[in-house]
């Protein structure tokens, strides 16, 4: 082997060695430290409470639902702490802030982890109304937003850690609807947010799923939506789509949630931790094997291999005129 290729070879492994070791550097005194999740009814926010009450945090859980809050209470140390949230109502995260400020005193707020979100209605853009998107800008985007602007006080008297969960469709956008939106929106706040609190020594890191097992993918709440979306376009645009497009598109939600959604929120919740514990947390984590081998490298991809990849995956309306043309793969 050439000189220079030892060289470069040595330096790589070197630097990736050094990497590793720096990346496993863990912060103590956690005991110490508060942490405010939204979204813990379930999925990745009701595991991660539980993952940070038993490691010894002090953790604030908002839930959407009183039910929420109460099996929280139930399964958790008596240090868990749980308030009613929901993201959109400005008086609730008034009266949830005045709650955190409480709990937390002069010591501030360690943790913020902004995971409170929704993905209903996705479907194709021309079967979406305005305020189909907003309903879902309004949780998954201007809510967080919200809440980090009235928690980021208490953060900076911490200088702690805020984890903003985004997804690998805030990278690549394959679905009709506001989540890709909202998605995108979050990668771009928490980008200029991690520059600007850099000055305070305030951590800023996002996540980016694949696709798991949660209520954002049960089938049946999915399938439910677009059956409602279905059935409320116009004779004309049902005649454009083609009276098999409906199937065809279920066929293929059914496809990608049951092949590709993985079952272990661990996967997710661990880089949550990572982030919250690590001395030198990393400005995105990829959570999912899905994300790290297809989706993340996928939108590098030219946009012309990601468009023909994507028309082959969904069904072709009747009307299209690539299905005149003899392009179509897909019976419609």
């Amino acid at each position: 082997m050439a000189p220079v290729q030892s060289l470069l070879l040595a330096i790589s492994a070197l630097f990736s060695v050094c990497w590793l070791i720096r990346d496993n550097l863990h912060l103590g005194n956690i005991r110490e430290k508060y942490v405010f999740v939204t979204g813990c009814d379930s999925g990745f926010g009701n595991l991660l409470a539980k993952q940070l009450d038993k490691r010894g945090f002090n953790v604030i859980a908002a839930c959407l639902t009183a039910s929420g809050m109460e099996g929280l209470q139930i399964d958790c140390s008596a240090r868990m702490r749980t308030v009613q949230l929901n993201v959109t109502n400005p008086d609730h995260i008034q009266e949830a802030v005045e709650f955190v400020q409480s709990e937390v005193g002069d010591q501030g707020l360690w943790g913020l982890v902004n995971n409170a979100g929704r993905a209903n209605p996705i479907a194709p853009t021309e079967w979406l109304r305005v305020e189909d998107f907003t309903k879902v800008l309004e949780v998954n985007l201007i809510g967080l937003i919200n809440v980090t602007l009235h928690l980021l006080p208490l953060v900076k008297k911490a200088r702690g850690r805020i984890v903003n969960v985004s997804s690998v469709m805030g990278r690549i956008s394959f679905a009709g609807g506001g989540y890709c939106m909202s998605k995108c929106g979050v990668e771009s706040f928490s980008d200029v947010l991690r520059r600007d609190m850099q000055h305070f020594g305030i951590k800023v890191s996002i996540i980016e799923p694949g696709f798991f097992k949660t209520e954002t993918t049960n089938l049946e709440i999915i399938e439910k939506s677009l059956q409602q979306l279905w059935e409320r376009l116009s004779p004309q645009t049902k005649e454009h789509q083609g009276v098999k497009y409906f199937d065809n598109y279920i066929r293929v939600q059914r496809f990608s949630m049951l092949s590709l959604c993985s079952s272990d929120l661990n996967k997710v919740t661990g880089c949550m931790q990572h982030a919250l514990t690590a001395r030198y947390p990393r400005a995105r984590y990829s959570a999912g094997w899905d994300a790290k081998l297809f989706w993340i490298p996928f939108s590098y991809a030219p946009s012309v291999i990601a468009d023909y990849l994507l028309y082959l995956l969904l069904p072709t309306p009747a009307a299209s005129s690539m299905k005149r043309k003899g392009r179509n793969q897909v019976d419609v």
